[in-house]
């Protein structure tokens, strides 16, 4: 997989900025054991210095050090999977992505087996996931409805659609 990367960025003149090349956001039950950890290899053994988050607390709030870790990551990775919006631990990710991808910091979209326009326009267990979250978080409408704009800014991205062994650029 190749970083689109804009022309005249050197890769070597943001390593001194960041404490890691690459950030992966993801569903642990959906894909940390196929995808994500093929994809954390893949990068590792390019070099890449990739955060993952393996021995992280879980809970209903990020964690400071989760935080800590997607600011200071010059390349953030999505992996949209089936069950990612079911996850409030996620959702809060992706939103803290975004407010980074201001900043500056590349964002990059990797659809796994989930439709792009499913994400963005949140049908199918993208939209079950965000209705069952509105009831859940009733007297905190905003909250959800900051979650719905980040999914659909971030499906809006240009990245990648893994489909049974099969990428596509899109």
């Amino acid at each position: 997989m190749a970083f689109p990367i804009d022309e005249g960025d050197s890769f070597s003149s943001f390593t001194h900025k960041w404490d890691y090349d690459v950030f992966l956001s993801f569903r642990g039950e959906d894909t940390r054991y196929n995808f994500t950890s093929y994809l954390y290899e893949a990068l590792h053994d390019k070099g890449f210095k990739t955060f993952i988050d393996n021995d992280l607390q879980r809970g209903e709030q990020i964690s400071t050090e989760l935080i800590k870790a997607i600011k200071s990551s010059m390349i953030l990775i999505i992996i949209f999977s089936q069950n990612y919006a079911f996850s409030t631990w996620c959702l809060e990710e992706l939103t803290e992505i975004l407010e980074c991808k201001k900043n500056g910091q590349k964002v990059l979209p990797v659809f796994y087996k989930v439709d792009p326009s499913e994400v963005r326009k949140q049908e199918g267990n993208f939209g079950i996931a965000l209705t069952m979250q509105e009831k859940k978080f009733e007297n905190n409408i905003e909250k959800v409805l900051r979650w719905r704009a980040a999914l659909e800014e971030a499906a809006s991205l240009s990245g990648w659609h893994y489909e049974d062994g099969y990428v596509s650029y899109h």
